[in-house]
């Protein structure tokens, strides 16, 4: 994280904060980082995950912390910072990020509420509204749907710091991808590739940003597959693993091939590869996000037409809906400090939903591109038994080349996912920056 981008991220915070709280009629905005809670009926607690509202602020980890942002004064953090000797604080980094806010640190999170000026119309963000309405928070001010709605909508455009830390958990995704990769090739199981990422990356997985997916072979076609068999020497692997840095989330999946595999998938690949690449280098300002999603339907149906697999070109297989059989999700999703991030579905920064169309109902982002979203582009193309059986029986099935789908089927499937930023006229693609 580079001081100078974090200064101007929370400057422009700063006055996004006080158009919204004009907007909203609140004097301040008071950001919970979020409670810590328990398994039922277990001693032991779940992970914990930030607010995002309030990681769009502080890159300070732990549940307990409050931000109160008014209109004028300099935001102030406090911290939750219990006297404990069972885990390890949270050290606050005050010249690169400190500086930006007044801190003060409490024991108890009852201490944290109280020290919260009364007498002002405060709209609370978080889930910890028992101690907000104990504080004396009412129904409406908490978690208030138009200023959640506007919050979301700032959150998916990105600041130059934002970019950065996505191109910087990029490059450590990189690495594992790379590590993986080649534990792969020498015949390793899943649990070795995953154990060969996590080294490489530098981290273990409770700083994953979401379970890794490593899939050997026909285990390829379960799109969250997050099992980690120890039988290795696969003919593929589709991997889909991220990183984090600075509270940003990387996504990233490649399909990779042995010389075990069938040379007809092997070439699939190589075409599905340069079929994502030109995908990609669609993405520009004023794009619809469906359009570009439907565009990946007809290439996957035409590419699927040239091997074979099916006997209609692309867009008679599209009309048809042959290829939601092998493609069931959506082309891709907002990314940010949440893997799949907000807003994706919004009308506009007071709210509304364009949802998406009901042929894809997985679809995550239905928005107009813009400059500074960053969004995954990953096609995918399947064997799935569950959906290839209604074919089997169904009003198309002379469309298909059965042979060719059963002789392809234990391969799995295919999906390769890269990170890019829209820029003013284009784009940039972060992840085809450190991985080919």
């Amino acid at each position: 994280m580079t001081t100078q981008l974090y200064n101007q991220h929370v400057e422009e915070r700063r006055q996004r904060s006080t158009e919204i709280l004009q907007e909203t009629g609140y004097d301040g905005l008071v950001l919970s980082s979020g409670t810590a809670f328990r398994y039922f009926a277990d001693d032991m607690h779940a992970p914990f995950h930030t607010n995002p509202h309030f990681a769009h602020w502080a890159p300070l980890p732990g549940p307990g912390h409050l931000l109160l942002v008014t209109k004028s004064d300099k935001p102030r953090l406090i911290r939750f910072a219990p006297d404990d000797y069972w885990y390890e604080q949270a050290p606050l980094d005050r010249d690169r990020w400190g500086q930006w806010f007044d801190i003060e640190e409490l024991g108890s999170m009852e201490d944290c509420f109280d020290r919260l000026p009364s007498g002002q119309k405060l709209g609370f963000v978080g889930d910890a509204t028992g101690l907000a309405s104990k504080k004396g928070f009412g129904e409406a001010d908490l978690n208030p749907e138009k200023l959640l709605r506007r919050l979301d909508w700032d959150r998916s455009l990105k600041t130059d710091y934002e970019i950065e830390c996505t191109r910087q958990a990029t490059v450590i995704a990189a690495r594992g991808h790379r590590a993986a990769k080649e534990c792969f090739e020498n015949g390793g199981s899943e649990l070795d590739i995953h154990h060969a990422y996590v080294q490489a990356a530098g981290c273990v997985d409770p700083d994953l940003p979401y379970n890794s997916i490593v899939a050997l072979n026909e285990r390829g076609a379960i799109l969250h597959y997050e099992g980690k068999r120890t039988d290795g020497d696969g003919m593929v692997l589709l991997i889909d693993v991220g990183a984090s840095h600075g509270g940003y989330a990387s996504d990233i999946t490649r399909t990779w091939t042995r010389s075990s595999a069938d040379p007809v998938f092997v070439e699939m690949v190589n075409h599905f590869d340069a079929l994502q690449k030109d995908l990609c280098q669609q993405v520009r300002p004023g794009l619809s996000y469906p359009d570009l999603h439907h565009a990946a339907h007809v290439a996957i149906g035409d590419l699927l037409y040239q091997f074979g697999v099916l006997k209609v070109p692309g867009e008679e297989a599209v009309e048809k809906q042959l290829t939601r059989t092998f493609f069931p999700h959506g082309l891709g999703h907002f990314l940010g400090i949440q893997v799949h991030d907000v807003g994706g579905h919004q009308k506009d920064p007071s709210g509304g939903t364009n949802p998406p169309h009901e042929l894809h109902p997985y679809l995550r982002t239905t928005r107009t591109i813009e400059e500074r979203m960053i969004f995954t582009v990953e096609p995918g193309l399947y064997f799935i038994d569950l959906l290839l059986d209604p074919q089997r029986e169904g009003d198309h099935r002379d469309s298909f080349d059965w042979s060719l789908i059963d002789r392809l089927k234990p391969h799995g499937g295919i999906r390769i996912e890269d990170n890019v930023v829209v820029t003013a006229d284009g784009h940039r693609n972060l992840t085809r920056e450190e991985l080919p």
